[in-house]
Formats: C-alpha cells, sequence, structure tokens
C-alpha cells in the first residue's frame, strides 16, 4: 500500500501499479495505436497519391503525432487517467495527491513516453519503474503522477448482526464525532465474530468496549442494556447517520422507529444478547420462539370431599366441601 496525503491532510491508501501489469496495459494500447496508425496512414497514402514525396512525408510524419502521440494523450485526458489497455487491466493514472489528472499531467506523460516507451522499446520506462519504489516510469516522476490499481480484492466481510428493536433510535441524541475510526474498526470486527468467542471472554471484551466508547461519547453506557447490543444500537445509528448525510434525510430508515423501552421480562435475550444482570456461563442460544392462539389446558375437576367418609363413597351426612385440586378452599357451600 502506498499511503497518499490529500490537500486536506487526508491520507488515502493506495496499490501502485507493478510492472507486469503496467507492461500488459501498454502493450495493449500499444496495439490499438499501431493498428489505427497503418489505417490512418493507408487512407493518407490513397487520398495524397498526387503529391509529392516531400508533401506525403509530412503527413506521415502528422499521422505518427497525430495518433500515437497525440491519441493517448486526449484519451488519458477525457478518461481521467484510463486508457484502454489500463481500463482492461483495471488500473489508472492519478496524481500524487489522489486527485485525477488533467491534460499538463496527461501532455508530460506522453511527451516523455514517446522517447522512453517508443524510440527505447520499453527498455527506460522498465528500468524506471523497477527502480521506483512506486514502480513510476520517468513520465510519472516529471507528470507528478501515479499509476495505481482500481480492482483490488476484498476481503468477505462479516455480518453485523442488528441491534435489539426496542432500541432502535434510543441514542439518536449521542455525539459520536469524537469515536475515532480505530474504535469503530474495533467495535466492527467484535460484533462480527462475537458468537465465535467464548462468553465470558466476549463479554468482556464488550464492556471494555462499550466503557470506551462511552467515554469517547461522553454519556455513560445504559445499565439496563447489554454491552454488546449497546454497541450494535450505536453502530446502528452511526450507518443512519451517514445513509441521510449521503442520500437525504429521507432515505435511510435506521433510527426512525420509536424507542420503546420494554419491562425487565421483555430485556432477555434478543437479537442473541444476553440478559444485561446475567453474565453467560455457556454458549449463547436463541429462546424458542413464543407460540399465539394456543388454548389453555382446561381446569382439573373438582375434588369432592365429606368430612369423615372416604374417597369414592356417599353416605347422608353434611354437604360435601368443594375444594380445587392444588388450592385452597372456596368456604362457600352449594346447596344441597
Amino acid at each position: 500500500m502506498s499511503e497518499l496525503v490529500t490537500g486536506e491532510a487526508v491520507e488515502l491508501e493506495l496499490r501502485p501499479a507493478r510492472l507486469p501489469s503496467r507492461a500488459l496495459a501498454v502493450l495493449i494500447d500499444l496495439v490499438v495505436a499501431v493498428v489505427v496508425y497503418i489505417a490512418v496512414t493507408i487512407a493518407v497514402v490513397a487520398a495524397a497519391a498526387s503529391l509529392d514525396d516531400a508533401a506525403q512525408m509530412a503527413l506521415s510524419i502528422a499521422a505518427f503525432l497525430l495518433v500515437l502521440v497525440g491519441g493517448p494523450i486526449a484519451v488519458e485526458t477525457l478518461s481521467h487517467g484510463r486508457s484502454l489497455g489500463k481500463l482492461a487491466v483495471g488500473l489508472r493514472v492519478v496524481r500524487d495527491d489522489g486527485g485525477p489528472i488533467r491534460f499538463r499531467h496527461a501532455l508530460v506523460r506522453g511527451a516523455i513516453g514517446v522517447v522512453e516507451i517508443l524510440m527505447t522499446f520499453g527498455v527506460v520506462a522498465c528500468i524506471a519503474s523497477l527502480v521506483s519504489a512506486r514502480g513510476r516510469r520517468l513520465g510519472d516522476v516529471f507528470a507528478g503522477t501515479l499509476v495505481v490499481r482500481e480492482r483490488i480484492p476484498v476481503a468477505p466481510s462479516g455480518f453485523v448482526p442488528p441491534p435489539p428493536p426496542w432500541l432502535a433510535g434510543r441514542f439518536s441524541e449521542l455525539d459520536l464525532s469524537a469515536v475515532p475510526d480505530g474504535l469503530w474498526l474495533g467495535i466492527r470486527q467484535y460484533l462480527t465474530r462475537m458468537h465465535q468467542l467464548d462468553p465470558q471472554v466476549g463479554w468482556a471484551m464488550a464492556e471494555r468496549l462499550a466503557s470506551d466508547l462511552a467515554a469517547r461519547t461522553g454519556a455513560p453506557a445504559p445499565r439496563d442494556v447489554p454491552p454488546g447490543a449497546y454497541l450494535a444500537a450505536v453502530v446502528q445509528e452511526r450507518q443512519a447517520r451517514e445513509s441521510r448525510r449521503a442520500f437525504g434525510s429521507g432515505a435511510a430508515g435506521a433510527g426512525t422507529f420509536p424507542a420503546v423501552v420494554p419491562g425487565p421480562a421483555a430485556v432477555g435475550m434478543q437479537s442473541g444478547y444476553p440478559h444485561p444482570g446475567v453474565r453467560p456461563t455457556g454458549p449463547v442460544s436463541p429462546q424458542p420462539p413464543v407460540s399465539y392462539g394456543v388454548e389453555a389446558a382446561p381446569a382439573p375437576a373438582p375434588v369432592v370431599e365429606r368430612p369423615g367418609v372416604p374417597a369414592g363413597e356417599s353416605s347422608g351426612g353434611p354437604a360435601p366441601t368443594v375444594r380445587s385440586e392444588g388450592g385452597p378452599t372456596s368456604g362457600f357451600v352449594p346447596p344441597a
């Protein structure tokens, strides 16, 4: 990686293109330029057959400069640093500060490229690229440009679990401007791997990250919210703010739900986060779904008791006392 500093003091991590990819891009550009040059030369010779040799030579030189020199300069200027070969390989020419090139950059690169690529068959350009730490040829050095790779393989990112629904919008008033990018990265890495960690280790890590985040925001972490759920809710709030900033106030759907705080019985296990008052002692497993619409089991039949009479026998004694199974007697005597 090459760290370039922009005019706003922002470091850009760019991957400079190496000699093999640049050589392939130049070869594609040269093949296309030579084919176009041959076609233009044949057309010029056929159109200027009645002219003398000096005029034909002048037209040939003009065609050479127009196609092999002016063509690459015009293409790189109009495409902001991507010729046909660079587009096929996935490269781009940028300034030293990471910005797009302009006509003067393409002119310097094209003029010096005639000497170090066309006249020396690329030997000077190869030597300069091998010597340079960023793989730049002489044209890049004098023009203040750099050829970088646009197609960089991206590692698969883990899934960040959403916070419980009752935490949506609860942290909309937090000041997140003082939270550094390193802390955000640590929180995201924890959230993507929290189910792979040991429960005790994951809980301790979540508490440490939550305390660091609370120290940066200036507001203490709520005690009724598990640290992992707190981190996920704050990350969701940050993503919602970035979406609103990029696409407008109505584009972000996250963070627009009312903040409904449930009672202690509803906190429990939601979205895989443990209860705040109970530290995990084993792997976290989701709760079974709650079933609705199931009728309750019928109550057990009452047991009839008669004083002094065994169960199952009848006598002419006093009225029986009705007692529900498993509960105290009601004290009421039904009519005889």
